[in-house]
């Protein structure tokens, strides 16, 4: 019903930088918070950033200063801005959203959706 797609990821040098977006389409009715989270192998996903759907915006304390959240409402995209990026930064990210389903035949719906990530290397 709901389809999160991230793009943007690749391989980067250290200090480089790169602009990942997560697109929502599908039966949409209104989205509320949405998050980037970043895994690599062997660790626990972590949440990198999260932005509410008025724009206010957390960031985990070892990206603060280099990434950027940002969310265009109108077109149900999610972006993160990265900035002097470093080795350990290297993951595979996935945007994550609270979406309010929209259905024809009764009220919307709450879910939680998540995209299939994008990986990002980062060489030194």
């Amino acid at each position: 019903q709901v389809q999160l797609v991230e793009s943007g990821g690749g391989l980067v040098q250290a200090g480089g930088s790169l602009r990942l977006s997560c697109t929502a389409s599908g039966s949409i009715f209104s989205i509320g918070a949405m998050e980037w989270y970043r895994q690599t192998p062997g660790k626990l996903r972590e949440l990198v950033a999260a932005i509410t759907s008025g724009g206010a915006i957390n960031y985990a304390d070892s990206v603060k200063g280099r990434f950027i959240a940002s969310r265009d409402n109108a077109k149900n995209i999610m972006y993160l801005q990265m900035s002097n990026l470093q080795v350990e930064d290297t993951a595979v990210y996935y945007c994550y959203a609270d979406v309010m389903v929209a259905n024809a035949f009764d009220a919307p719906f709450p879910a939680r959706y998540s995209g299939q990530g994008t990986q990002v290397t980062v060489s030194s």
